[in-house]
């Protein structure tokens, strides 16, 4: 029996970010040999710098992943198109151009968001944006979220039965801790942005190192703006904080500063869809801090393998920070659940099972 054949449209790295880690393992896993999976790559930019940047070239480049699409459908009359959605108005646009060829051509298409801030950017968004949004979104056959918490953000656009919930989920081999040193460690692994809460947490450890705390922190990401390095190596320099603060290409190594650390801290202040670097610290058996902002909380569960902090509240993360730092056997207690919690929930082949299910009930109807 010959396996359903599915366009998955998305993008690949470089630039390293939650949607393309995603999409390559999509195409690596177990999904892509239980179902045809045909790949087009639609990324037009090859670094965050060009990130919602248009030019000529950028304009061609698009035009030719449109008929790319077309093409594509044509040769391998695919039983279903998944199409990854913006959450800006032109990022839409862009979209729903291979949602009308997808449709113009007869077949289904199921859109995944992975993100959570739809219905904050439709809110700003115009009268005419917003029945544009409509009228695409009422040529598809449902929607993927990240978290059964994010299905609300299409309550207005699909019935319950069409929004699908599959959550990032990953295999991870971590290696073993090599760390000499018993002070307690904290990571940070993520681009260092004032979005994201970089700023936040090194206000907390300025909190920590004036009560006297002991710790040492690694962060690694890139520095995308001038004034929110300014501000954090300012406070390095001026409280001689304990940190170590590497490049993304350290990145490569990830998952030895995982098994060094004893803490995991991400509190991004805008919404977020469902963190990779969260997964990762789970899989490493790390207690997580970290904010409400999209699926979060359904992978950081507050007191039981973390806490959870309001967003833009350093004296929270530092006061969660103090807890954790201080008490060894809650460390290993939660960073324990982290690990069953991510066992049962976000490996591998949870993912594909939500794929798959997903993939069925759009096809079979």
């Amino acid at each position: 029996m010959s396996k359903q054949r599915v366009i998955l449209l998305g993008k690949l790295p470089p630039p390293y970010m939650g949607p393309a880690i995603a999409t390559g393992i999509i195409l690596n896993s177990e999904l892509a040999r239980r179902f045809d999976l045909i790949f087009l790559n639609v990324k037009a930019n090859d670094s965050i710098d060009t990130l919602g940047k248009w030019n000529l070239s950028k304009i061609f480049k698009n035009v030719g992943i449109y008929f790319n699409l077309f093409g594509l459908i044509i040769r391998h009359r695919p039983h279903l198109v998944l199409i990854p959605i913006s959450q800006t108005s032109t990022g839409f646009v862009k979209d729903s151009v291979f949602i009308l060829i997808s449709k113009l051509l007869g077949r289904k298409v199921i859109v995944q968001l992975r993100g959570s801030n739809f219905k904050n950017w439709l809110a700003s968004a115009s009268g005419s944006v917003n029945r544009y949004v409509r009228f695409v979104l009422k040529r598809t056959q449902g929607v993927i979220v990240l978290g059964n918490n994010l299905r609300h953000l299409f309550g207005d656009f699909y019935r319950p039965e069409q929004i699908f919930v599959v959550p990032n989920g990953a295999n991870y081999q971590v290696p073993q801790r090599n760390v000499s040193s018993d002070e307690p460690r904290i990571l940070y692994l993520s681009n260092l942005l004032a979005s994201k809460g970089i700023q936040d947490v090194f206000d907390a450890l300025v909190i920590l190192s004036q009560k006297n705390v002991r710790y040492s922190a690694d962060f690694i990401g890139e520095w995308l703006h001038d004034d929110t390095k300014a501000y954090c190596l300012d406070l390095v320099k001026r409280y001689h904080l304990p940190v170590r603060i590497h490049t993304s290409a350290e990145s490569k190594n990830k998952f030895q500063y995982l098994a060094n650390a004893d803490v995991f801290v991400f509190p991004p202040r805008d919404p977020e869809g469902h963190p990779w670097s969260v997964v990762e610290a789970m899989a490493a058996g790390l207690p997580v801090i970290s904010t409400d902002q999209g699926a979060i909380v359904e992978s950081v569960q507050d007191g039981v393998n973390g806490f959870i902090v309001p967003p833009g509240n350093p004296a929270a993360i530092a006061e969660k920070l103090q807890t954790l730092l201080m008490d060894k056997s809650l460390r290993e207690a939660m960073g324990k659940q982290s690990r069953s919690l991510y066992l049962n929930n976000f490996t591998e082949a949870n993912m594909v099972e939500n794929f798959s299910r997903t993939f069925q009930s759009v096809i079979g109807h």
